[in-house]
This record gives C-alpha cells, structure tokens and sequence, in this order.
C-alpha cells in the first residue's frame, strides 16, 4: 500500500477535501490494529518506551477519527485496552508516563462524541475505562504542557458522568497551566498601524510589536517557546477547551480566546507563502501539526484579529495541508504509515519520547473536519499570506520579545533570527533545534551524525569552535543573556553572550535585512579569552543543494539555491576559506544530501 490516495492526490479546497484527506490517513492504519482494537503494530523501527507495554494504541489519531465519525470506528479499542484481564490491556499508569499522552486523546474523544463510544459500552466496560482514565489523578506529572493531558482526561470523564471525573484536580492543573501565560512587555499604551494593536510607531520600518499572547512551556527561568506554545500544546490544548468548557468555564474560555487572538497576529510570522511553517524546536516528526493552530480558531469559533480575515485563517490552513501533500510517498512508508523524520523517514530527527505511533500527532490538522461545513472559514474565498506579496497587510520584519524572535518575509524568503532559547532538559540536539542563529521554511535545519569533524556537525545557520584542530565543534546552547535592542530610529538586532568553554565569552549580534539588501542578514562575533588556545572557527550558512564541495577563496564565491543567495560573505583581514562542506547523510530535516557554505577561520 502506498502513500494515502486520498491525501498526496488532494487539492485541498474544501471542507470535504480534508474529510477525505482524513479518512484516507486513518484508513491506512487498519492493518496494523490488532484484534481487540487496542494495539497497532508497525514493523517500522520504535525508540525505547519502556514504560509502555509493547505496541499500546497510539490514541493520537482519535484526533482524526471521531471529527470524521469513521462508521466503523466502533470502541477502537477502548474495551480491549482497559480490561486487566485482556491480553491487550494498557497496563496500571505510573508517574511521568506515556501513558497519559494517550489519555489525553481518548478524553476528547469521550468529550466530543461520547454517545459514539461511551453509550454502546457495556457498565462493567465503562467503569473499566473510567478507572483506568482515572488513574491520572493522582500520579506525578511533569510541570509542563502535559498537565492539559489530565485536563483533557477528566474533561472526558465529566462528560459521561463519571465519579472519577475530579472537579479539584482539573481546576488545579488548569490554574497552574495559566501561570504559564507571559505577560504582555511594555508599559507603554498599545498603538495602531495599519489594525495590528502594539505596534510601536516609531519603529514602523523594521517594526517592534509587543509580544501577546504567548506562553512557556517548562520552568520559570527557561526561555522555551516553540511550537509545543502553540499547535502542538497549549494554544491548541487552550482553543479546544474553550469549546468544550464554555458552558461550565466561561471566564476562563473566554480569556483564552482573548489570547489567541493576540496570539495569531504574531505566529502568522512562522509561515511562508506556500503553507510551510518554519521548522523550529523539538518533535518536528509532528509535521502539519505546527499549523494546527489555525483550525483551531475555527473549531472554537474566535473571529480572527485584524488584518486577518477568515480567508487569511483558510489559507494558511490549506496551504499547510499542500505542502505536505506535495511531497507525495517521501513521508510515508511503503504500508502507508506516517514515518518518524521530517521530510523523509529520519531517526536522526527523532527524541526518545518516539514510538511509531508518535507522527499521529499529525492529525490535530484534521481537527478542522470538526467545524461545521457552513462556517465562515470554510465559506470564505482564500486569501494569500497577509505578510506576503506587493500587497502586504504585516510589516516584513516583526521582533517578537518573548520567544527572541525577529522573523522576515523578504525576496520570497521566510526566517527567523533566534538568540536566548534552550529547552528545559538535557535533548538530544537541543543545539541544533534552539540554539541556531537562523531557521527558515525554506533551507530547514541540520542536526550532527557524529561527535566528530565538520561534515558530521553540519553546522549550518551556527558558528562552531573547536580547540582539537577541528575534531569535535561547541556551538551555541546556553546564552542567559539574550535580549532584542531598539535603537529608537527604526534599527533592530538580537544580541547575546555564550561560552563554548569556562573562561572563553562570545558575544553575537544578528541583524535582519535592510530595504537595500532584501536577501541578506548580518552576523557579528566577538571572541575573548581565546588567546593561545588555538581556535578554529567555521560560522555556517543555510543549506546548499549544490552537488559537488569545493573550497575556494571566500571572496570569489557566493553560493546560490533555487534563486536564493544562501552567503556566506565576510569582510576580514585574516585568511579565510568559504568551504562548501558536503555534510554526512540524513543530517538535514529537508534533504538526505546536503552541502553547508561555512567561513573557516584557521585560528580565530
């Protein structure tokens, strides 16, 4: 069985475009279930989940099952799994366990469409489902966005009248989620330009708006804000509750749709003209989940703010689904399931949270199928980036303080510039997915393959040092002291400070394009406590598909992609290389073969 008919041949126009689109993604999955309906079997390489038992139902997909109302959907397991005495039963949850991502899931479905898989199940199947659903009250979670997972377990609990339904425990974990929220920066009153609230005036060019909207996700201390702040989790998790709740928390659903709507003027930013978002941060395998946002709106019914229009809310919803769906089987296997990778099956890209069932994730984009045919979102005629194009309703350069962002949509090319994130724990490439210069829909990003030389680092958007002539390379994870600087007349820049080693500081300035120079941004590096150490340096540009590597003197090359100047250049009174280094294979989201234009420094 190939890649799903229905979604890599789809023009995704219509609301039943997508319905088929979701069938199709589902129906490939039919033969992996077991019997019972409470495991799914793939014979496709699964990281270590050891606290799961072997093949548990990855309950990621209810997402799309119960929106579409699969005729045969039937208990999809929920009996089989949670009886202890059946041979495909889940297991007892523990503290911080996988498990409790899965409840998340079978809560919602409880909540939307319980009459389809709650009432048919017999008392005693029901209470066995309740208990187990249950057992999430009272094990340690971690103090992240999982905590909406119990949410959304006792959401689906409350909903069939279950007495293991817990009232306290949900309002505890939904208070605790909302200190999550950031405040809005600045003291001064918000402005207007052109109907986009805190845009500051002054700096109309290259524009300043105050962050809104935005929330963590981890620890206080810790600037984590990727897509896990939006689609994947807590914008995502906040919408839908707000549809489901609205009933019984009105206040709280309400000041959620306030912040989505201050929310979606900024993240509109992290997509490009064609659909794609701007892969950024961990569990990039989740896909089209990245712009699960924007249905989301939609399913809970929050008029989207000016400029944007539900026209503009279609489109970046669709656009998504193409290009995801223009890269026909490179994401599927050859059964026609969702791989874990990025733009083509990839473990390198993988975290250790990973099962096959994982990608799943995938079918929150499914979750526009869950609003009704005759809503303005679907009945509205689509409109093209807001951002985008001669007519441009944003500014092409917006600094988002919160997450350290300044993203450009210039020479039809969408980055951003990225200083002061980390995540929380110690994951694997943590580097590589937070702590680049620069992160395009476009070129992607490069993770190592190896702890060993250049090729094996792709060190690409990053600079690298090594102090062993070049064997292993330390680039920017940490740097505490991050910060966006104005200078009141319309200049803008990201500043930080780092330390590859104890004793040695590197200070690094990233400036977004200029009107006289669309194509290019600038990095500045400033070493100190180097001196005698014997440092090499070898500061990497964006992706190349070049075919073959040379190194060439740096003046006399500039490297070119599909129309797209990928640089580097440099002015520098030392000798230096550009190489275009050929990195290991698989090392890139995008591109099974890579190649990185890189400033090499003998000693810096």
């Amino acid at each position: 069985m190939p890649a799903p008919e229905g979604f890599v041949n789809n023009k995704f126009r219509t609301w039943e475009d997508v319905q088929r689109a979701a069938v199709s993604v589902l129906d490939s999955l039919s033969r992996y279930t077991s019997p019972g309906g409470a495991r799914i079997v793939q014979a496709i390489p699964a990281l270590t989940l050891t606290k799961l038992p072997p093949n548990l139902k990855d309950f990621r997909d209810l997402y799309g099952h119960l929106l579409v109302l699969l005729p045969e959907a039937k208990d999809m397991g929920l009996a089989s799994g949670t009886d202890p005495k059946n041979a495909e039963y889940w297991g007892t949850t523990r503290g911080k366990d996988q498990r409790m991502v899965e409840m998340s899931a079978i809560g919602f479905t409880l909540a939307i469409a319980g009459e389809k898989l709650w009432d048919p199940l017999s008392e005693k199947e029901k209470s066995n489902l309740a208990n187990w659903l249950g057992e999430i009250n009272d094990k340690e979670m971690p103090d992240t966005n999982w905590l909406w997972f119990r949410v959304f377990a006792n959401l689906g609990l409350r909903s069939v009248g279950s007495d293991r339904f817990s009232k306290e425990q949900m309002t505890k974990d939904l208070d605790h989620l909302d200190t999550f929220q950031l405040e809005n920066l600045g003291d001064e009153p918000a402005a207007s330009i052109d109907g986009i609230p805190g845009l500051d005036a002054t700096t109309a060019g290259i524009t300043a708006p105050r962050s809104r909207g935005w929330s963590r996700d981890g620890p206080e201390g810790v600037r984590q804000l990727d897509y896990y702040s939006s689609s994947f989790a807590i914008q995502f998790a906040q919408l839908v509750y707000s549809r489901l709740a609205k009933d019984f928390d009105p206040i709280r659903c309400k000041k959620y749709k306030v912040r989505a709507r201050e929310f979606a003027r900024e993240f509109v930013a992290y997509f490009d003209e064609t659909g794609r978002a701007i892969p950024f941060g961990r569990s990039m395998i989740y896909r089209a989940a990245s712009a699960s946002f924007w249905p989301a709106m939609a399913f809970a019914n929050v008029e989207p703010p000016a400029p944007l229009t539900w026209g503009h809310i279609k489109g970046l919803y669709l656009r998504n689904l193409r290009s995801w769906a223009a890269l026909g089987d490179q994401i599927w296997s050859d059964l026609g399931a969702l791989t874990i990778g990025y733009a083509y099956p990839n473990m390198y890209m993988s975290e250790n949270y990973n099962s096959p069932g994982s990608p799943y994730w995938f079918c929150k984009i499914f979750v526009g199928v869950g609003v009704r045919p005759d809503h303005p979102m679907w009945t509205s005629q689509e409109s093209g980036h807001p951002g985008c194009g001669s007519k441009s309703l944003t500014p092409s350069t917006i600094a988002l303080d919160h997450p350290g962002h300044i993203l450009t949509h210039s020479g039809g090319h969408t980055f951003l510039l990225s200083s002061g994130q980390a995540c929380h724990y110690p994951l694997k490439h943590t580097c590589e997915k937070y702590g680049k210069f620069a992160y395009s829909s476009a070129f992607g990003f490069s993770v190592p393959t190896g702890a060993y030389t250049l090729e094996q680092h792709a060190l690409d958007s990053t600079l690298g040092l090594s102090d062993d002539n070049g064997d292993r390379w330390r680039v920017r994870r940490l740097a505490p002291d991050a910060r966006i600087e104005r200078d009141g007349s319309g200049g803008i820049w990201l500043r930080s400070t780092w330390e590859p080693w104890q004793g040695v500081t590197v200070e690094t300035w990233l400036i977004p394009p200029s009107p006289e120079a669309p194509l290019w941004y600038l990095r500045v590096h400033r070493i100190r406590g180097a001196e005698g150490r014997g440092l090499k340096s070898a500061d990497g540009g964006g992706r190349s598909t070049t075919e073959d590597g040379t190194t060439v003197q740096f003046q006399e090359k500039l490297v070119l992609n599909k129309g797209l100047k990928l640089g580097p250049s440099a002015q520098l009174e030392r000798s230096v290389l550009l190489l275009l280094k050929r990195a290991r294979s698989d090392s890139h989201g995008w591109l099974m073969q890579t190649q990185i234009p890189t400033l090499y420094l003998h000693e810096a």
